[in-house]
């Protein structure tokens, strides 16, 4: 014959014992819970400085007269001692390709698959009137070219977080009168 054992019952006490267990695992739960949240959290921060920049243009010739000369007039036309210091401020060189010029950036870069000539030797970049040499000039022509602005990096802090806008003027003389 078989005795059947009467169930195990709980007592009060036994009972408050698993409730405040199961209470104290969930508020362990909830603390590592937070804790894990709180590692996820970061930061960071990044400069960038721009030191050169570059840009492709094509200088076309239109018409059926040749020109005898080309000059470029650079002026601000929002002023800073980016323009205005001609030594630590900001310079302009150009160059020539004979063909187009292949871009890759941002930033933009600018490479010749050709051969290169100086259009305008590097110097301030306001002026008036500055000789242009190495142009094709014959009408119907194109002639590629890569301006290039750049920053001293003798300059200093001193230009730190000033602008200007520059205004570029491309001007042909025609040339001798000769016959059409």
């Amino acid at each position: 014959m078989r005795t059947l054992k009467s169930p195990r019952t709980l007592t009060r006490s036994s009972g408050r014992k698993l409730l405040l267990s199961i209470a104290a695992l969930g508020a362990a739960a909830s603390i590592a819970g937070l804790g894990t949240f709180a590692t996820f959290t970061s930061s960071t921060s990044a400069t960038h400085t721009i030191a050169t920049m570059q840009r492709a243009i094509d200088l076309s010739y239109s018409g059926s007269i040749s020109f005898g000369s080309a000059t470029l007039t650079t002026n601000a036309t929002t002023s800073s001692g980016l323009d205005t210091d001609a030594t630590n401020g900001l310079q302009i060189a150009i160059d020539k390709c004979s063909q187009a010029w292949t871009e890759s950036g941002p930033p933009y870069t600018y490479t010749c698959g050709g051969s290169t000539s100086t259009v305008l030797a590097s110097r301030a970049l306001i002026g008036s009137s500055l000789a242009l040499s190495n142009l094709t000039l014959t009408a119907g022509s194109t002639d590629h070219l890569r301006v290039t602005v750049t920053f001293p990096g003798a300059a200093g802090n001193t230009l730190q977080n000033q602008s200007s806008t520059i205004s570029y003027t491309f001007s042909g003389t025609q040339r001798a009168a000769t016959d059409q």
